[in-house]
């Protein structure tokens, strides 16, 4: 921009200078110069080739002589200015610039707490949608423009700032708000482990305050995040084998923690129980050394299908192929087998594993594992039984974290609760939401989040569990929720009794129909409708009114007496 600016200030100073310098002769035949500011005038509407006539007086030859020279040097010089501008629009870096001055700012100017969330993949898109659903808001960076190209056509519920750039470099963290005052957490969800891993350790050296969540898929990454006290470490891999050999062992255990993992008012699909017996596991990856580990630890015989066996250290036994093939399949004993896991890194192999397997044991219990998030229909039309989607689990377990951290705590509990229990809570939870995933939510007895009952019991009253269940309108009527976990001083109860009194400080983890936790909210910070879900008793509002029941009242006092 420095050049044609210099070029347009020096053609208007040379076209105004001469133009006073030029001789001029009035109506009444005297000599007379234009001065500065008709000569500025008269070139700024001729420059722009306006044309609005000669003044104040008409010129001389001399003065004519240098309009027309002013013309030819300032419409050059405006051609040139254009053309250059115009250029230095399209050119790319300038471009970049443009928009990282604009993102920094956006950033900068953000004064509600927000989410900075590192790579919009699969993951980050997922995530995005939901926190913004919940009215939270967030920032995006990612080096691929394709993924910030495809948030810029998403339609959100709440504006993100988004920047396409490496999140690793420590620059582009601080443009991205790192530092700010309002930024509560930053999720690294890259498809880059040492991405991932090198956004962390920025992090952390930047802003050690800062809650960081960092996914990773390889024990080794896994090691070396939890090294520098990462907060939260997410392996979808290990997550999935996780809950796989809990689906063969406690398969209402496992029914119970998608019912709470599941996104809100999403319809609940049953699930088949995987068989106990002899698995097939097609691909030695990262995420089948998961499996296979877990599967040894549960006693589940397996039988391993991998294309590079020496590469991938694949145990003693293991059958070189992809598990794409009819005769691979039955090297492997599928006839034999009860299930098979289609674990290969490219979705297109899985789905012709599943197929083949499929064509030759029909009722074989399929395991596939999606690595696109586009291929969703792909996988509902080949009826696998079980879908293993990265993306979800981990946004799944990011939800958990941030929006209801006691979910977490709560289903580590419920692993060791037995599978009578499981049903029981499944079967008192399913009829208050109508078969679709339930909401989960948080109440902390604080000033901040309960001012009603902080106050109350500050102040010497009680309240008990169950008051809080009582619909804020009719008390006669439970909202539909049950308090799945209570915490107090470090101590957590499942399924705390609904007559336990609560403390300041308490937390307590509620499940239930959507928007319930609104109804609710009104016994929290409404003194009146605490009164009444505790009491019974409706306080009327307004001073006459006030004074009438207080008349009221003390006539009833005086009958008594």
């Amino acid at each position: 921009m420095r050049v044609p600016l210099i070029v347009l200030i020096t053609v208007y100073s040379v076209s105004i200078g001469g133009l006073v310098l030029m001789p001029g002769v009035d109506p009444d035949g005297n000599p007379w110069k234009i001065d500065f500011y008709h000569a500025f005038y008269f070139v700024s509407y001729t420059a722009p080739t306006i044309g609005f006539g000669e003044i104040p007086y008409p010129f001389s030859a001399a003065q004519r002589f240098w309009t027309l020279v002013s013309i030819y040097l300032t419409v050059i010089g405006w051609l040139y200015a254009i053309g250059t501008i115009f250029t230095l629009i399209q050119d790319q870096a300038f471009r970049r610039a443009w928009s990282e001055w604009r993102f920094e700012r956006s950033v900068r100017d953000l004064s509600s707490p927000f989410y900075l969330i590192c790579g919009y993949g699969d993951s980050g898109r997922l995530l995005v949608q939901a926190l913004s659903d919940r009215g939270q808001r967030c920032v995006v960076i990612d080096s691929d423009p394709d993924a910030i190209r495809n948030l810029q056509v998403e339609s959100l519920p709440l504006e993100v700032p988004y920047f396409c750039a490496d999140a690793g470099e420590s620059e582009h963290l601080r443009e991205a708000g790192i530092r700010h005052p309002c930024c509560v957490t930053l999720v690294a969800i890259t498809e880059s482990d040492a991405v991932n891993l090198r956004i962390a350790i920025t992090s952390k050296l930047l802003n050690p305050a800062l809650k960081v969540i960092a996914c990773a898929r390889s024990t080794d990454t896994m090691k070396n995040l939890a090294s520098f006290n990462t907060n939260h470490i997410i392996n979808p891999f290990y997550s999935f084998a996780e809950h796989l050999t809990r689906a063969l062992h406690s398969p209402a255990g496992y029914g119970l923690y998608t019912l709470l993992t599941t996104q809100p008012g999403t319809r609940i699909e049953k699930i088949t129980p995987p068989p106990r017996g002899r698995w097939i596991l097609c691909g030695y990856g990262r995420f089948g050394k998961f499996v296979q580990r877990h599967f040894d630890y549960v006693g589940i015989p397996t039988v391993i299908i991998e294309p590079d066996p020496e590469g991938s250290g694949a145990p003693d036994g293991c059958i070189r192929g992809r598990g794409t093939e009819a005769v691979t399949l039955r090297e492997a004993g599928i006839n034999e087998a009860v299930g098979i896991v289609a674990g290969a890194n490219d979705d297109s192999n899985n789905l012709s594993i599943i197929m083949t397997a499929r064509d030759l044991k029909p009722t074989i219990y399929v395991v596939g594992r999606q690595n696109r998030f586009r291929d969703h229909e792909l996988f509902e039309a080949a009826k696998v039984d079980l879908v293993m989607r990265s993306s979800r689990i981990v946004v799944r377990h990011i939800l958990s974290l941030v929006m209801t951290p006691l979910t977490d705590r709560f289903l580590r509990q419920a692993r060791h609760q037995d599978e009578e229990w499981a049903t029981a809570l499944e079967s008192r939870i399913t009829p208050l939401v109508g078969g679709v995933a339930p909401d989960t939510w948080t109440v902390s007895i604080t000033a901040e989040h309960s001012p009603a009952i902080h106050k109350h019991i500050a102040g010497g009253g009680e309240v008990c569990l169950q008051a809080l269940s009582r619909h804020p309108r009719n008390r006669g009527q439970p909202l539909p929720c049950i308090a799945l976990l209570h915490l107090r001083d470090g101590e957590e109860t499942l399924l705390p009794d609904v007559n336990l009194p609560l403390a300041l400080g308490d937390e307590v983890l509620y499940c239930g129909a959507e928007r319930t936790d609104e109804l609710m909210e009104w016994s929290l910070v409404n003194p009146k409708a605490l009164d009444y879900v505790t009491t019974g008793r409706e306080t009327p509002e307004g001073l006459v009114w006030r004074w009438l029941e207080s008349r009221r009242g003390a006539s009833s006092a005086d009958g008594l007496d």
